[in-house]
């Protein structure tokens, strides 16, 4: 069972400690400079909503146990990220159970939740292959509706991969991993015959929260 997240609102339409994302959303959507921040517990949050967001927010390092955002060291395209959710956007995620194990992933209507596409499980696959296929699917879905949407993912290391357009993986090529093995060699071949002017993002988990294609599965 996932666990539960707190969510507290320093600057929004209104302050405090809440207990879900989309609540949370409500308070920031379309406020300018809004400050807000996911917490484990609700001790935590609180104790930071009293101490003020410059003492959590945008902070590089722990403090007071705090597991602290994006530090405004980080490069400009970041800062940009944190600041504000593109919200006519894709995100994508992948559920895993082992690593490898089964893998599944879905693309859905960041603003909605919808359910755009959901691929699997497929067997014996690792989570990072499954972030990377869903990215590259995300794309092929978006250039056939002729789509120029913003996609996002939590995976730097499957965005690393989509800049490379190669994957490095370990997990070793047989008979129990040969779906898997085929789904990446596919949209590593999409990614090398296609172009796109879609962005690919890095969800800012850290400031907003899971994103919304979660499957629930820390």
């Amino acid at each position: 069972m996932a666990k539960g997240k707190y969510y507290v609102v320093w600057v929004g339409k209104k302050t405090g400690v809440f207990t879900s994302w989309p609540e949370c959303q409500a308070q920031v959507s379309g406020v300018q400079d809004a400050k807000f921040k996911s917490f484990e517990t609700k001790p935590l949050a609180d104790a930071a909503f009293k101490e003020g967001w410059r003492n959590h927010w945008g902070k590089g390092k722990e403090t007071a146990g705090v597991k602290t955002g994006t530090s405004l060291k980080q490069p400009v395209l970041l800062q940009a990220e944190a600041a504000s959710i593109d919200y006519d956007s894709i995100s994508v995620d992948v559920g895993t159970r082992g690593n490898p194990g089964p893998v599944e992933f879905k693309g859905v209507d960041t603003q909605t939740g919808e359910i755009l596409f959901y691929v699997g499980p497929v067997p014996n696959g690792t989570n990072n292959l499954g972030e990377f296929i869903a990215i590259v699917h995300a794309l092929s879905y978006l250039k056939e509706k002729g789509s120029n949407k913003t996609i996002y993912s939590d995976s730097r290391t499957a965005l690393s991969w989509l800049r490379n357009k190669k994957v490095a993986s370990t997990l070793k090529r047989d008979a129990s991993t040969a779906k898997i093995w085929e789904l990446t060699d596919e949209a590593v071949k999409w990614l090398q015959t296609n172009t796109y002017s879609n962005k690919v993002l890095k969800w800012n988990t850290e400031v907003w929260g899971e994103i919304k294609a979660d499957f629930g599965r820390k």
